[in-house]
């Protein structure tokens, strides 16, 4: 992998990533990010995947100021738990606490701070959705482990350990234990076949709502920058 810029106004930082499964240049402007991946098979020189994105500028430009800023965690700053807005206010005591549209948080950099809580929240919420949704699938979990993923929201390992990112106690409740159920019917189900998803409808109901918000409102959670 090697980076570039692509020259202009401003200029823009370029990944190179080479794939023996490419037959083509390709070109990919990440939402959550604003990361720009330039794919190129193996063979194609350097030269020809620059020339090819730099006759893409506009199209990588435009792409690039559609997307969302991205926002800092602040004295301030409105962003959900668990699907409620709440304010970033000081705190009058030495912790993080909760009150009815506020997130009472100390001194300090507010970041990290307000991160450690979140995860601890997170891990709560998803290790008692999994025990929930495990037992109700009647298999067993190894472990869960919380991770700060940009391209899945969990996982399921072959050796049955769970994995989730903590972003999703910023989505709303149903859509957390979405996605634990999702991850715990991999423990029968290996794959995404009609028994899978059928064993999702069994343990956890009807899944397109939470599903279709993850799709379409799933990106909005990487705004928020700890």
């Amino acid at each position: 992998m090697a980076d570039h810029i692509l020259p202009g106004v401003p200029p823009i930082p370029l990944v190179l990533r080479r794939s023996g499964r490419a037959r083509r240049i390709s070109l990919r402007v990440s939402q959550l990010d604003g990361r720009v991946t330039l794919t190129l098979p193996k063979g194609v020189p350097e030269a020809e995947a620059l020339n090819f994105a730099q006759s893409r500028g506009t199209w990588i430009r435009d792409h690039l100021s559609a997307r969302l800023e991205d926002i800092q965690m602040q004295q301030g700053t409105v962003f959900p738990i668990e699907g409620v807005p709440c304010r970033i206010v000081p705190a009058a005591k030495r912790k993080v606490t909760v009150r009815p549209g506020e997130v009472e948080v100390p001194d300090g950099p507010v970041g990290p701070r307000l991160q450690s809580w979140l995860r601890t929240l997170a891990r709560d919420r998803l290790a008692a959705a999994a025990d929930h949704y495990s037992d109700r699938l009647g298999q067993s979990y190894a472990r869960i482990t919380l991770r700060d993923t940009r391209s899945r929201w969990g996982s399921c390992s072959s050796q049955r350990a769970l994995m989730f990112s903590w972003r999703l106690i910023l989505a709303p409740p149903e859509v957390l234990r979405y996605v634990a159920a999702h991850e715990v019917a991999h423990l029968a189900e290996m794959n995404h076949s009609p028994a899978f998803w059928a064993n999702v409808e069994h343990i956890y109901g009807a899944y397109a709502a939470p599903r279709r918000w993850l799709r379409e409102n799933g990106s909005e959670l990487h705004r928020y920058q700890f």
